[in-house]
């Protein structure tokens, strides 16, 4: 598997890049750009900066369509955010399935080179 982790995570992150949307009450919309994502939560690029601890609406699309989801900015590294999902229940198995479906075909494109 191609995931790679980040000591204080418990889930394997995946490439994904993607446009994403980001409603926050304190600045408006924002958008950015999705790094990786894994079952808890997901990174992106903003080139405007959103205050760590806010619950956010994030929107953005995965290979099996669009999804709008809450979120609390959980970290800031210069421009890459870290947002944890809040309300996964009704997403829940969409986002796994996700993550299943990215670790195989990240697994298989690193086994070709």
């Amino acid at each position: 598997m191609n995931a790679y982790t980040v000591e204080a995570r418990g889930q394997p992150r995946f490439k994904m890049e993607t446009d994403i949307r980001i409603y926050s009450r304190s600045c408006g919309l924002l958008m950015g750009r999705t790094v990786d994502i894994s079952e808890s939560g997901i990174a992106a690029m903003l080139t405007l900066e959103a205050p760590v601890g806010e619950i956010l609406e994030l929107e953005f699309t995965l290979p099996s369509g669009p999804v709008a989801i809450h979120a609390m900015v959980r970290q800031k590294n210069a421009f890459r955010y870290g947002f944890e999902f809040v309300d996964t229940d009704s997403l829940h198995e969409v986002i796994r399935r996700t993550c299943r479906d990215l670790a195989v075909d990240q697994s298989l494109s690193s086994n070709i080179q």
